[in-house]
C-alpha cells in the first residue's frame, strides 16, 4: 500500500506550483543540492517552500489520527520525519536558504482556504525579510 504513496509531484503541490506561477514566480523543483530535496526552490529569493502532508508529517490539526493499527510503529515512523523536518530546517538556515512549510490542512478539511489565500500568503513571505513561515488550515 505504502508504495503507491507519491512523495514528489502530490496534487496540493502541483496546484500551489501553478498559483505561484500565475503569480510571476519562477522555480525549480526537488533540487537535489538542497538538503531534503525541497518541493519548490525559489533561487532569485533564496528560498525553498516544502509541502508537507499532515499525516505524514504528524501535524497538529484534525487530519492527523493515529492509525489505530500498529500505533508503535507508525509513531516512531511520524516522530522520524519530524526529526527530519528539524535538521533540514536547520540545515537549510545555516547554508542562508529561507524556508516555508505549507500544511495539507491549509488547503483541504473542514478549516481549509482558498488556495489562492495560501499562494498569496507564500508571495508576502517571499517579499518579506522573515526566514520561515509556516501557512497551515485557517482558524
Amino acid at each position: 500500500m505504502m508504495s503507491g504513496i507519491r512523495g514528489k509531484n502530490t496534487k496540493l503541490e502541483v496546484r500551489l506550483r501553478k498559483a505561484l506561477f500565475a503569480r510571476g514566480f519562477r522555480y525549480r523543483l526537488h533540487s537535489p543540492h538542497l538538503p531534503g530535496k525541497p518541493d519548490i526552490v525559489l533561487p532569485r529569493y533564496r528560498a525553498v517552500v516544502l509541502v508537507h502532508g499532515c499525516f505524514w508529517h504528524g501535524h497538529d490539526c484534525h487530519l492527523f489520527k493515529v492509525p489505530g493499527t500498529r500505533t508503535e510503529w507508525w509513531m516512531a515512523k511520524i516522530e522520524r520525519n519530524r526529526e527530519r523536518d528539524r535538521e533540514v530546517a536547520q540545515q537549510l538556515r545555516q547554508l542562508g536558504w529561507r524556508h516555508a512549510s505549507v500544511w495539507e490542512c491549509a488547503v483541504r478539511g473542514r478549516r481549509r482556504r482558498p488556495l489562492d489565500d495560501v499562494a498569496e500568503e507564500v508571495a508576502t513571505w517571499l517579499a518579506s525579510p522573515r526566514s520561515s513561515a509556516q501557512i497551515r488550515a485557517g482558524v
